[in-house]
């Protein structure tokens, strides 16, 4: 029988849930009992150093060093460092000496003071021996540090022969080092070996990967992959090894679509030739709160589980503007490698244990604030901002899970306010503050850039309580705060009432609340069909409403048994995917859910690879 997602966490958990029961049971829990974590990624993401004022950082090389994680992005100022993938401090390197290198070459406009390239796009960092090395485009040093916390590195090749776009650093098992790199929307992704001491090019480059769009549907521009008169970007190579096994990793078709991703070959060898994996995209996120899941890094933490930290478009004030999403990567029985992006930015379970399955991480804690009644202290209009970047400004957007959307109150001043109303008395668990910055005018970093606030709870509307306070809080950047509390509570309102903002308006992109509601899971969504047409790349699903149900995720892959894929939807009765391989069949699941859960659906649907 069919059981919901909730029924395996709970095994997981050493729960119970009684045989035969097919919707979500009510689990008693402490938010201590684990830690979790909620996408985008909380970082202190840099303003940008030109107008428009904006965050950005994508493109993320993490790894694991030392069991501690450090992450190099675009457009940082420095580099991240942490020892949970919770809480991430800034690290600014300093004592490099003066580039040595041609006038004509250097990128002192892509440098800090003290001479590390921070300023660069898509860095690369990778492991090897005792210490990190650093590479990044445009900039002709490899540098090296035993000492990342610190901030110290020493350069160690002052002339690399290799600066083109995109590249990463791939250090073999058996000594050897390899150097991928592209980013083109007419060139491949190349690979190449590198004399792991003095890091000369040993051969010539190597053609990998070439972009396929005619054939590819997940290559095709746009947020759709619709957009079929563009050409695609292929870029953001990465390796990883598994089983003996070399797994490929690019992006594709453009940073600032929804439905930024990375696909993946496989091969043998480490220059190849690679054949496409059957399951691709392997990373893909098209919908929800946060999208993108593309130019990333796959990682392991310190008990062996796999993961992939991706890009998430933005792409409103400027079309660089991206933050940084963080998934669960497994290997199935037959080597096929896939980031688990169901309920992607949903809570995410942090592991303390190696662990099998996505189901392993889910906590249970459904979205409740999702399209409820909200009320704000004011709203900023249109003649109140004359800007071209200003949207639609409805409260109602800050309930809208939609990053690219915003509400913002008519000033930035201590008391404005914002509230929502769950509908009824809920467990709430978790909260994520997602503030859009509208008007700011800040550049780069400094002092100053942190926001002050208190969020209240009641059940009635009428007596209110402190749930939160950050109203003296001085010490964290923190955009996309995401708050786990230490116990539930029940509350069916929430308020949030500004007290400080760095610059501009109080505003937020969303407010999200998570915990249990009283509703029953929606029944399993009953029938449906899935048609490709003459366009083998695209498949049309159709099915019936399920009363309470709030969405549905999709569920589909290149097997019946292999449904890896996942595609989130709120309020929608068909969609049109565009993101199929001509030459293969796909198999199609549909899951309802709503604020009390995600009931499984049990059908599945065959498309094969004849229009139908």
């Amino acid at each position: 029988m069919k059981r919901s997602y909730l029924y395996y966490a709970m095994l997981a958990s050493g729960l119970f849930l009684a045989a035969g029961c097919n919707r979500q049971a009510s689990r008693e829990t402490k938010s201590a009992q684990f830690q979790t974590i909620c996408n985008p990624v909380d970082l202190s993401y840099r303003f940008c150093l030109d107008a428009p004022s904006r965050r950005e950082a994508a493109d993320p090389s993490l790894v694991l060093f030392k069991d501690e994680f450090y992450l190099f992005a675009s457009k940082l100022g420095g580099y991240f460092h942490s020892a949970d993938l919770i809480r991430w401090d800034l690290i600014v390197p300093h004592d490099l000496p003066a580039e040595n290198q041609d006038p004509a070459a250097a990128h002192t406009d892509l440098l800090v003071p003290n001479n590390f390239p921070v300023e660069n796009y898509a860095p690369t960092a990778a492991v090897i021996g005792d210490a990190i090395y650093f590479i990044t485009p445009g900039y002709r040093r490899v540098l090296r540090s035993t000492d990342p916390k610190s901030g110290t590195w020493q350069v160690v090749k002052e002339q690399f022969q290799l600066t083109d776009g995109d590249p990463a650093l791939f250090p073999d098992d058996d000594g050897r080092l390899y150097y991928y790199s592209g980013c083109s929307n007419e060139n491949p992704i190349t690979g190449v070996e590198i004399d792991p001491q003095t890091f000369d090019v040993i051969g010539k480059p190597v053609t990998l990967v070439h972009g396929q769009r005619d054939k590819y549907g997940w290559e095709v521009r746009g947020d759709y992959n619709n957009v079929f008169e563009e050409k695609s970007w292929i870029e953001g190579g990465w390796m990883t090894k598994y089983n003996g096994k070399y797994y490929l990793q690019y992006a594709t078709p453009g940073t600032q679509f929804k439905s930024y991703n990375d696909g993946v070959y496989v091969s043998d060898r480490p220059l190849g030739p690679y054949t496409l994996a059957e399951h691709n995209p392997f990373a893909y996120k098209p919908e929800g709160f946060a999208n993108g899941a593309g130019h990333g890094s796959t990682f392991q933490d310190k008990y062996g589980n796999y993961w992939h930290i991706g890009t998430v478009a933005i792409s409103v004030r400027h079309m660089f503007e991206r933050r940084l999403s963080l998934f669960p990567t497994f290997f199935d029985q037959d080597g096929e490698m896939y980031a688990y992006t169901g309920f992607g930015d949903y809570p995410l379970i942090l592991p303390d244990r190696k662990i099998s399955s996505p189901e392993e991480l889910f906590p249970g804690w459904m979205l409740l604030s999702y399209h409820k009644k909200v009320e704000a202290s004011s709203t900023l209009s249109a003649k109140d901002e004359p800007s071209e970047f200003f949207q639609s400004n409805d409260p109602q957007n800050a309930v809208d899970e939609e990053i690219r959307t915003r509400w913002s109150a008519a000033t930035g001043d201590q008391g404005e306010w914002f509230s929502v109303d769950l509908g009824e008395t809920c467990d709430v668990y978790a909260l994520q503050i997602n503030f859009a910055d509208e008007g700011a005018q800040l550049f780069g970093r400094a002092a100053g850039i942190y926001y002050q606030y208190k969020i209240d709870q009641s059940t009635d509307g009428k007596n209110w309580t402190v749930l939160v306070d950050k109203s003296r809080d001085t010490i964290r950047d923190a955009p996309h705060e995401y708050i786990q509390l230490s116990q539930p509570v029940k509350a069916q309102y929430l308020r949030i009432t500004n007290f400080r903002v760095p610059s501009g308006k109080f505003s937020l992109s969303d407010f999200r609340v998570f915990g249990k509601s009283s509703k029953k899971a929606p029944d399993a969504v009953a029938s449906f069909s899935a048609q490709r047409g003459d366009d083998l790349r695209m498949v049309t699903l159709k099915w019936d409403a399920v009363p309470n149900a709030t969405g549905y995720n999709i569920r589909f892959g290149s097997k019946e048994d292999k449904l890896y894929q996942n595609y989130l939807v709120y309020g929608k009765t068909e969609l049109s995917i565009h993101v199929l391989h001509t030459g293969q069949p796909y198999f199609f699941a549909i899951d309802s859910f709503n604020e009390g859960g995600i009931t499984k659906g049990g059908q599945v649907v065959k498309a094969d690879t004849a229009a139908q």
